[in-house]
């Protein structure tokens, strides 16, 4: 078994390469779409409200 950070093997890396490939074919589109205005309101209003 590989140590933490120890480069990872053939297999580790091909299955890295599929998995990044695949997620990025399933979730591309919907990343690259615009935040719904409601909601960059509710993250301004979240920012902007004191802190306990």
């Amino acid at each position: 078994m590989a140590g933490r950070g120890a480069a990872p093997s053939g297999v580790d890396q091909a299955f890295e390469v599929w998995l990044h490939r695949g997620l990025h074919q399933l979730y591309d589109d919907v990343a690259k779409e615009p935040l719904p205005e409601e909601l960059l309101r509710l993250i301004e209003q979240d920012k902007s409200a004191p802190r306990k």
